[in-house]
């Protein structure tokens, strides 16, 4: 591949990372939540800069060839509750089904839905005079303040019904109006026969639909403007990537940490690790994996804020602590989040404004971070800011001194991240924790200590990790149909219908038939178990699926953009490392003392040594704690171990 520009759009910080052939470089900027459109372009500009050495955003867009990007838009709308508000059609469904469908998460049912409820009779739908419920239904939620609509129809023909309404909701509400209100089908987004699972998909999508497609539209609009020669790339929370045009916003939820999964995988394989925990500590949450002989774990109905939804996601547990979070003490005891100060006015030491006590500000004032070093020189960190805050929000109120305090938020913050990684890892003798994301290497040792494990990997690409994976995602397009008749012929039928979609819309992507490969499956659900059958080209409807009802196929486009199997690394002491300089660090048992600090950067192929120490490039900053070791990869990745394994 030729020139490639991976964005990942996080709570606080922006990353960029830019892959041209077997060249890979970073740089970072400030996430602006008030225009997204803002950071993306900046992003794009200091890109530039890092290839030509003179930002030149116009010849960047002329050169590159695949921009792909990642945002958290999705997922701080849902955490946030903003959005539309949705009016719900509901036809043939249980009588209970409404109360079923809230208590899954009555706060965001509340906060999408409310009482904006209309239930259709399915008798009274197939009759002549549907067209009067219709209009009777569609009028009844706009007038309660509904601005989008969804309908959900359950039963065997649920598609069927819900394409009888949709013929009567264009006729009546033509779109072309001004007044017609955007409707959603919950078909529309697959053939989940599950009523519960399909309608909270079909409202997820719906409520997230007009911010992404505010944002992701302005994006392209301006990178048109530019006479880029391709097609902005979403990068999607099942690993692959299609232009905006096609893609659904459900999926671009929680993709972020979804990019670092695909990171960890490629890691993972470079090196021969089979069993990694991934910790992406970002300004605002944690998000956690883990990778086991060869495979990211994946969940074929995803959970979206624990709602169960008809697509497939990654299981990425969020936890709320991150470099951001604000700790604050709470009945004589430290607690840490989920509340972040974000970008803006961020940390303390920021200088902007921020108040709250956070591990970014305690880390500066134990020495860790360097206060002129910090964001590749870029931004000056305020000690005076950041130990005021501290003195205020913990040492005060735990009647500590300064460095007593400081010593409790970095044991309450690493002892919260173990925490976590067990509840959502199963953390073994040969697990090797791989740190990433801004804050991931800073407090890596110490968090694998709590949380017993005895080997780390942080990535040259650390700091910008989850933009790394992205780049080794492909492009891609699913879809699924229910086999009316469970045949031989009936199966060839839908094939045909599902690879001809197939082939207009991987056209649509740049890519001709039979240049991407076609994957199918079928999938039958009885009892609440689904079993998936593998369906190899040219094969037949196994004899135990025919005449069955609720057969669904499933098939999926992919073009490989990227072939990795090849790249091979490791690890082997050559020399010792030569320290950059010095600087003077809180330890739990000594007090302040002056430990080596390395710069990753200048570090060779081989280098060694041991802790206590501390490792920094432009964008992060490894503490390397007493009784670690540490050896720089030909990758140069970097290694840690406990002393003694």
């Amino acid at each position: 591949m030729g020139l490639q520009i991976n964005i990942d759009n996080g709570g606080t910080l922006t990353d960029i990372c830019i892959m041209n052939g077997n060249s890979v470089s970073k740089t970072k900027v400030l996430t602006t939540p008030y225009d997204l459109s803002k950071c993306f372009f900046e992003g794009l500009q200091k890109a530039s800069a890092v290839i030509y050495g003179e930002a030149n955003v116009t010849r960047l867009l002329e050169e590159v060839e695949l921009i792909r990007y990642s945002t958290t838009q999705g997922t701080n709308a849902i955490c946030e509750r903003k959005g539309p508000r949705l009016g719900l059609v509901l036809c043939g469904v249980p009588k209970d089904f409404v109360v079923r469908l809230a208590e899954q998460d009555l706060d965001l049912y509340e906060a999408l839905v409310g009482d904006r409820v209309t239930l259709l009779d399915p008798v009274v739908m197939g009759r002549a005079d549907a067209d009067v419920e219709v209009v009777k239904a569609i009028n009844e939620l706009t007038a309660s303040g509904a601005n989008r609509l969804v309908v959900s129809f359950d039963g065997k023909n649920f598609a069927q019904g819900e394409a009888l309404f949709k013929k009567v909701a264009l006729r009546k509400y033509p779109r072309h109006l001004l007044g017609a209100v955007p409707i959603l089908y919950g078909s529309d987004l697959g053939t989940d026969s599950d009523g519960l699972r399909r309608t909270w998909t079909a409202l997820i999508n719906s409520f997230l639909h007009p911010a992404m497609e505010h944002f992701l539209y302005n994006a392209e609009n301006r990178l048109r403007s530019y006479r880029t020669k391709n097609p902005l790339q979403i990068f999607r929370n099942d690993g692959a990537s299609s232009r905006v045009a096609k893609s659904v916003a459900i999926k671009t939820y929680s993709s972020g940490p979804r990019g670092g999964m695909e990171g960890m995988k490629t890691f993972s394989k470079k090196y021969g690790f089979d069993d990694v925990v991934a910790i992406d500590i970002g300004g605002t949450t944690t998000d956690i994996g883990q990778y086991i002989n060869g495979t990211v774990a994946e969940q074929r109905r995803g959970r979206v804020e624990g709602i169960s939804v008809s697509l497939p996601l990654c299981e990425v547990l969020s936890a709320g602590v991150g470099g951001s979070s604000i700790f604050r003490v709470n009945q004589g005891r430290i607690a840490i989040g989920p509340d972040s100060v974000g970008a803006l006015p961020g940390p303390a030491c920021f200088g902007r404004g921020g108040k709250e006590a956070t591990i970014t500000d305690a880390s500066l004032l134990c020495g860790i971070l360097d206060p002129g070093s910090y964001f590749g020189g870029g931004m000056k960190l305020d000690i005076d800011r950041a130990a005021t805050a501290v003195e205020l929000s913990i040492a005060a109120p735990l009647g500590l001194k300064l460095d007593a305090a400081l010593l409790q938020m970095e044991h309450a913050y690493e002892d919260k991240v173990a925490v976590e990684l067990h509840r959502f890892t199963k953390v073994s003798k040969g697990t090797t924790l791989l740190a990433f994301g801004g804050a991931g290497p800073l407090n890596a040792c110490g968090i694998a200590e709590k949380a017993g494990i005895d080997t780390v990997a942080i990535p040259q690409m650390a700091a910008v990790f989850s933009a790394y994976g992205i780049g080794s995602c492909d492009i891609s397009q699913s879809y699924s149909a229910t086999l009316g008749d469970a045949s031989d012929a009936g199966l060839q039928q839908a094939l045909a219908g599902l690879k001809t979609k197939a082939a207009r819309d991987m056209y649509a992507e740049g890519y001709a038939e039979g240049s991407y490969a076609v994957n199918t499956r079928l999938v039958v659900t009885s009892k609440g178990q689904e079993t998936v059958h593998e369906l190899a080209d040219g094969m037949r409807l196994p004899v135990a699926l025919q005449g069955l009802d609720g057969v669904e196929l499933e098939l999926s486009a992919v073009k490989v953009l990227r072939d990795e199997s090849a790249q091979h690394a490791s690890f082997a002491p050559a020399a010792p490392a030569v320290a950059d300089g010095k600087r003077t660090l809180l330890t739990k048992g000594q007090g302040r003392v002056e430990v080596p600090v390395y710069n990753l950067n200048q570090m060779k192929i081989g280098d060694f040594g041991t802790g206590p120490a501390i490792i920094e490039e432009d964008f992060f900053t490894c503490r390397v704690l007493d009784g670690w070791s540490f050896v720089i990869s030909d990758a140069g990745d970097i290694l840690l171990k406990k002393k003694g394994n």
